[in-house]
Order: C-alpha cells, then structure tokens, then sequence
C-alpha cells in the first residue's frame, strides 16, 4: 500500500564526503466495516456483506441475560471468555460479551485503555485540537476574510500537556467503569496461555494465578518501533509514547517516517513554533496514501510550512543529545546503502511504526510461532498453529494479529468473535474499515488506492473508474472559507461497486462513514446517489461525488417526476 508519488530528496553537498546539515545552513522547500451479522457472500475480494442466518452451533448458544454470567450454560470453566489485554479492541469484546450473557473477564498487565487511550488516539487528538486552533488564531489572512482581528496568539505548554493528559485520564476511568459495572471481572497481572483453554496471570514476584475459560482472545495490542542503530532517551530522542507528554516543544525536530503518526506530529510541533524535518526511507513523502491524496496533502500541508523533508534514505544511527552536543542522524541511501548526510537537530521523533505486543504470551506452550510478532490468525481471528491448523477457542483480535492497526478495527474484531462465540459466522470486511489523519484539514480513507484497484482489475478483468469532487463547490466549505480539499471516488463503471473513498478537506475524518457503510453494506454507486443531504452542509461534497459517478448498468435512472425509495 504505497503511493507513486516521487519528490525530490534534499540536495547534498557537492563535496565527496557526508554532509552535516546545521540550523543556520538549513534551508526549507516552498516556504472501518459493519452492522452486527453481517458476512460476506461473495468470492474473495469482494465487498459486498449481507446479513447471515445464525448457523447452528457446535456447542450452546449462551442466552443473553441482564449481569455477567447469569444463566451461562458453559460448565466446568471459571469463565465463558477471558481477554488478555484491556484497549480499546479488548474493551469492545468484552462489553459485547456481556450483552450476550458471558461470564467475562479481562486482564490487564498495564493500565485500561491500552495504548489508543492512553499513548495514542486520545491524547494525540488532544493536540492536535489545540495545533487546530494554534493554526486558526496564526492565520491573520483567514481571519480578515472573515472580518475578524486576534492579537497575537499563544499557549501554555503545561497547559496544553496537562489537556492531553486529564482527556486520557478522563476516558481510562470511563472504559474502567464501564467494565466495573457491568460485573466485568478486571484481573491484574501480566497473561498467559498456559493452553487452549487455561490462562496464568499475576504481577511480577508473585505467584501466578491459574483460570480456565470456555473461550479466550488475545488483544495485547502494540508498541512503538525503534530500527537498530537507534538510541531513544526518551528526552531527545523518543517515540510517539513520550512526544504526547509534550514535555519541551523543540525548536528544530527531525521525525524519522512521514505516515499516520509522523504527519499528525508535524501539525502539532509546526503549530506550536518547530521547524520539521522528515526522514522517509521511501522515495515519496505519505507511504500509503492514495497517490492523488498524497500529492495534494504535500501541497497542503508539508510545503507551506516550516517542513522539509529527505527521501530515499534511512536513519542508520540516531545519537541523543549530551554534553552540550545536538542530536546527531546518520543518513544512509536507502538503495546502495551509502553514506548521505548528518543531520544535527535538537530532537527526534521515531515515527517508524509500530510493532506487536506478543511476547511472553506462552504461545510456545500451544504450539504458535509468531510472523515478525504477529499472531497468525483466519478471516475469523482464529489463532493458526506452527501445523497450518486452528486452535480451538483461541482468537486473536487487533495490532496484534497485524491486519489492521487501527484501535476501531481491533474493536470491530473483537465483536465478530464475540458474535462467533455465541453462535453465528461473522466476518469482518476489513475493506469497509475507515482510517483517519487528524491534521489540519484532515484526511481520510476507506478501502482500495487507485493503484491497488488497478491491479486488482488487471488480475480479475474489470474496468476502474474515478470521480472527484471539491471542496470549493460547498456552500458550507466556503462559509468557513475552507474551501482546500478533494474528494475521490474510485469504483467500477459496470457494477457500481465502491472500491474506495479517499476525502482531503474540512472534516474529512467525519465525512468518510457514508462511504464505509456503503461499502459494508454492499450499496451501489447507482443506489447511494439518490440518497438526500441536508444544505448546505459538509456532507454535500459525498453527494455531488456519488452523482458525478458514471454507471453503465444498463439500468435507467427513475425520472425526476417518478418518486425514488432510498
């Protein structure tokens, strides 16, 4: 999932050896899926989903009562299901595990919320609303198109940390109570799968405490990736897990990898005053993107700003800062694997992803062998042993089995098992899956690139089609004079099929949805375009995208004097 989009990486130096790039010398450029039920009827790859009669269970189907456990027909186990690990993903199974009846338990080696609410998607988007409205109140020309006049603009670091920090706090204590009282059973301690159906737990130099349950799911969730050669302090060099406790904003940051995470970092530290530079081993900024998407956001929201940017190469050595020395990045060229240039910046943000939380699981003890730390797992999330077979009433949900690491899809994974578990065959179409950029303006997807739905059609025999739209045609966009933005449609022109939205603009992380159920449901370019938008509103940038679609179905479309059921 790489875009095509190639930019030129920062000239070197003329001169044979590395080139040292200080403050003074620097230069910038251009100063997710579905209803519960619902499966897939169709051949691999499509998107499609109906609803799905319950099949017949191989065991009792547990009937869902008021409290946590009543009424469990599960004999001679301590509990229907035990989850290891309490995110977000772990959090949504076992609420849903509730409702159906299940006597349920959860257990948390950390603290609840795992990283999404406590390292991740909460606090960033505490951040980044205060880097929105940092840029809102710095725009002077924004603001005089609206008649308005601010003086100059500031903040308190302390403040704004302390605002990132008290949100996280604010909804760990409501997933907490939330578990509490609905009678979830909160065991402290680090998992273990001691075997198919028993789990150790305990803390550290204390004797572990053995459960059986009739059912488990692993949902350990992920860490931050740290490459070799790097040294993270955690003060001058550090990953994501130490930049959301903001505790100095740097004057000039290098961040290594320019995707989900590396972007929404340069809106907050551009937004409070860095200057960014970025470290992409690919040869295009965004990996990833949509490559039409990727090309107008480096227009938007990388030239403009304090931002530059090398590509092509890795950081093959990251020094922290001491002893009155800079922090110092060896570049390497990420081909021939020769040395390129020496970056001295004040700090570095490691931005390179992020890896599975699966060690010290005992999957040795029920014969699974990790792939590069993922749990390898069906369309269902059944975990697969070393043998290629199933493992009965084992499941594995979230970054943990790498399908999609995205808090949202772990908790959409979690309800299908839960919905396995009591009886009926639920997959997920992680094509339906939404993602979201909260920059500013934001940015988001759903399904396939134009790249990947060309070779899809290449491979399969079937024609692509694209539409766009933009934002500057929106009455509501323009309002806000936010008319910046793009709105794409990739689809195919003999079936109606949506094989993929990609939306750059105001709100964009909101509007993407429409386009998500569509595709879980399996509704049809033909069929959405004759849904209504309220005016003028936002969601009208869709609407004139699904109208402005071509479908040669060789259905006519009713006349405009003939009533339409949407």
């Amino acid at each position: 999932m790489q875009a095509s989009l190639s930019l030129p990486p920062a000239a070197p130096r003329s001169d044979p050896g590395p080139a040292v790039f200080r403050r003074s010398a620097f230069r910038f450029c251009g100063l997710r899926r579905e209803a519960l039920g619902l499966r897939s009827l169709r051949p691999a790859g499509s998107t499609r989903i109906f609803r799905s009669p319950a099949r017949t269970p191989s065991r009792k189907t547990v009937t869902a009562v008021s409290g946590n456990g009543i009424g469990s027909l599960s004999k001679g186990f301590d509990y229907d299901l035990v989850i290891i690990g309490a995110g977000v993903g772990g959090h949504g199974a076992a609420l849903h595990a509730v409702e159906k009846g299940l006597k349920t338990a959860i257990i948390e080696g950390d603290i609840v919320g795992g990283t999404c609410v406590n390292r991740g998607c909460v606090p960033s988007k505490a951040l980044l609303a205060v880097s929105g409205r940092m840029r809102e109140l710095q725009n002077e020309h924004h603001l005089n198109a609206l008649g308005l006049q601010v003086s100059s603009p500031g903040y308190d670091r302390q403040g704004v940390a302390d605002h990132a920090n008290n949100l996280a706090s604010k909804i760990r204590n409501n997933l907490t109570n939330s578990l509490k009282a609905l009678g979830v059973d909160i065991l402290t301690g680090v998992g273990t799968i001691a075997d198919t159906q028993k789990v150790t737990y305990g803390k550290v130099g204390f004797p572990d405490t053995e459960i059986t349950a009739r059912d488990i799911i692993i949902a350990t969730g992920s860490v931050p990736f740290v490459p070799t050669g790097i040294e993270v302090d955690g003060k001058t060099v550090f990953t994501s897990d130490h930049a959301l406790k903001l505790e100095w904003v740097p004057e000039w940051i290098a961040i290594v990898g320019s995707g989900y995470i590396g972007l929404e970092f340069s809106d907050v530290y551009t937004a409070l005053g860095s200057e960014v530079t970025f470290v992409e081993a690919l040869d295009q900024l965004m990996p990833g993107f949509d490559p039409e998407i990727g090309k107008l956001a480096q227009r938007v929201l990388i030239n403009p700003r304090k931002i530059d940017y090398h590509t092509g190469v890795f950081a093959k050595k990251i020094t922290p800062a001491k002893d009155g020395k800079p922090v110092l990045i060896e570049l390497i060229d990420a081909k021939t694997k020769e040395p390129k240039y020496t970056l001295e910046v004040d700090a570095a943000l490691i931005a390179t992803g992020r890896a599975p939380f699966t060690k010290g699981l005992g999957l040795e003890n029920i014969n699974v062998v990790t792939q590069r730390g993922f749990v390898p797992v069906n369309e269902r999330m059944q975990v697969i042993d070393a043998s290629g077979n199933l493992i009965p009433h084992l499941y594995c949900i979230g970054d943990a089995n790498g399908k999609m690491m995205l808090a949202h899809a772990a908790s959409a994974q979690g309800i299908s098992v839960v919905e396995q578990i009591g009886g009926t065959d639920n997959v997920l179409n992680h094509l339906s899956i939404p993602a979201a950029c909260f920059t500013h303006p934001e940015i988001s997807m759903v399904g396939m690139t134009e790249p990947q739905a060309r070779e899809k059609a290449q491979q399969e025999g079937f024609e692509v089609s694209v539409a766009k739209t933009s934002f500057k045609a929106n009455t509501k966009a323009l309002a806000e004079n936010e008319g910046e933005g793009l709105a794409k449609l990739i689809y195919r022109p003999d079936t109606g099929e949506i094989l993929g939205v990609h939306i750059l603009g105001m709100h964009a992380a909101d509007l993407i949805h429409e386009a998500s159920n569509a595709i879980a449901l399996g509704t049809r370019v033909q069929d959405i375009k004759f849904a209504v938008h309220a005016h003028p509103t936002l969601s009208e940038v869709l609407d004139e995208l699904f109208k402005s679609a071509e479908v040669n179905t060789g259905v006519s479309p009713p006349s405009v004097n003939e009533p339409v059921t949407v």
